[in-house]
């Protein structure tokens, strides 16, 4: 799909092999249980994307909307800018390659991750494994004894 704007609700749920370039959604509970698919520079105003979404790449995109891509495997998202409270939870294998976030709070909570970060996190909640750079952050939530996921503060 390209040079689309659409507004729906359960957008693309339970499909595959997706490629969008250039699409603007508004709805809520898109592209859940999805897999295999590619996003570049698209806009979402959604809530809930992603959710047990696997093998999916999101590039040079806006993606703005509350628990974002929970329960996802094997995501990647680059250049992208992210917006909206609890991103990230449960993931496994999930990678940010130079992205913004902005209004996130309580972030990759019990998940598997590699991300770099260019802008300040309001919180990061016991991350399971891997390595968060962030620029700055306001909280760093360890409460859980299982939580081993490393944040390096990288204030530029």
């Amino acid at each position: 799909m390209t040079d689309t704007v659409v507004t729906s609700e359960y957008f693309m749920s339970h499909s595959d092999r997706l490629h969008f370039h250039q699409v603007t959604l508004n709805g809520k509970y898109s592209f859940q249980y999805i897999s295999d698919s590619i996003f570049e520079d698209c806009e979402f105003n959604t809530k809930d994307a992603f959710w047990h979404a696997k093998n999916v790449v999101v590039k040079n995109s806006i993606v703005k909307g509350e628990y974002l891509a929970w329960y996802s495997e094997n995501v990647t998202f680059e250049n992208c800018t992210i917006i909206g409270t609890q991103p990230f939870c449960y993931c496994k294998n999930l990678t940010l390659i130079n992205c913004k976030m902005l209004d996130a709070d309580l972030a990759f909570e019990k998940l598997e991750v590699t991300a770099g970060i260019t802008t300040p996190v309001i919180s990061i909640k016991n991350p399971l494994s891997g390595v968060i750079t962030v620029s700055d952050l306001g909280e760093l939530i360890m409460d859980d004894a299982t939580a081993k996921g490393k944040v390096i503060i990288c204030n530029q």
